[in-house]
């Protein structure tokens, strides 16, 4: 492809892909790279085209049509394909089943730290403020308190979790 040929196709090819790219549903940039695509491919077999203008506008139109096509035929997914590998059956009595270990060994923490970690595992997803006036604790001492109770639990897990 000479520079010469390329120089001249840019301004058109630019101005026909904005002018297609609406109507398609593509995007102008996609128009080009394609038919940029599709002019290398023909100089590679065929040679340039004789009317190379011409060409590039039924080329432009061609790559419109195409992504039209596509873009009708594209469905959209009724759930995305990661939440499907979480809904079946298994995944979910794995969930389950991990979940029960967790509150379990929860249970077996020594002090409050029962109800400090029952407290951040809440679906109410409270505040720190109203995690300490639960346990009557003060806010500055909870961060040091939950690292404590996460530490003890860190530990009573290890041995599950080795043994699986």
């Amino acid at each position: 492809m000479t520079p010469d040929l390329v120089a001249s196709l840019r301004p058109l090819l630019a101005a026909e892909a904005s002018a297609e790219a609406h109507a398609s549903g593509a995007e102008p940039g996609d128009l080009e790279q394609a038919v940029w695509l599709r002019l290398l491919e023909r100089l590679a077999t065929e040679g340039p085209p004789r009317d190379p203008y011409g060409w590039l506008r039924a080329a432009v139109r061609a790559e419109a049509r195409r992504a039209r096509r596509t873009r009708r035929a594209e469905r959209p997914y009724a759930t995305e394909p990661a939440d499907a590998a979480e809904r079946e059956p298994e995944q979910l009595v794995l969930a389950a089943a991990r979940r029960r270990a967790l509150r379990t060994a929860v249970r077996r923490l020594p002090g409050r730290c029962p109800r400090l970690i029952e407290a951040l595992l809440s679906p109410d997803d409270l505040t720190y403020r109203e995690i300490a006036g639960e346990l009557g604790i003060s806010q500055g001492s909870l961060g040091p308190e939950r690292s404590r109770c996460l530490g003890c639990l860190r530990r009573l897990l290890t041995p599950e979790v080795a043994v699986r």
